[in-house]
């Protein structure tokens, strides 16, 4: 078993306030409306939404997997810090143990923001140079995410104030 650890940022012109608001407190409603091919739903099975409470996330049909279940280990709404593991479903695959990434949402340029992301990977057996084209690729689909939801907070500008 290995364990491998990146960390990531995006600068953002959306504040920090609106866009935790966005991303992390609405997600679950707003992600699936803005990338319907990617997600299909976002389901609490255990918790009332904050720490502990375990979510059941479904993909879109033509996704490389069909869910995972998230767990969420703290939200900071005072400083929009975010961290939750992945502790089930086809996203961990054969591959990896667990899943923890941990967002923080920072004042920026300009008004805006930074997201700073830290993503630790606990994987299954010592072949942990074959999976950083995995990390990579969900990295990716991050991205994608985070650039979804600023784009609809640019076109809606009085949402989520």
């Amino acid at each position: 078993m290995g364990v491998l650890t990146f960390e990531d940022e995006v600068v953002c012109s959306i504040p920090p306030a609106k866009l935790f608001k966005a991303l992390i407190l609405d997600g679950d409603n707003l992600i699936p409306k803005l990338l319907p091919h990617a997600f299909k739903s976002f389901e609490n099975l255990e918790g009332d939404g904050g720490p502990g409470t375990v979510k059941l996330v479904t993909f879109a049909e033509g996704s490389p997997y069909k869910t995972a279940k998230h767990r969420i280990d703290e939200i900071d709404e005072e400083n929009h810090v975010f961290k939750y593991s992945v502790i089930g479903g086809e996203a961990l695959g054969e591959d990896f143990e667990s899943m923890t990434h941990v967002f923080k949402i920072e004042a920026g340029p300009d008004g805006g923001c930074v997201c700073k992301t830290s993503s630790t990977f606990h994987t299954k057996g010592d072949h942990d140079h074959v999976l950083e084209e995995k990390i990579k690729a969900g990295k990716e689909r991050g991205k994608a995410i985070f650039k979804a939801v600023e784009a609809h907070l640019h076109a809606h500008p009085h949402e989520y104030n």
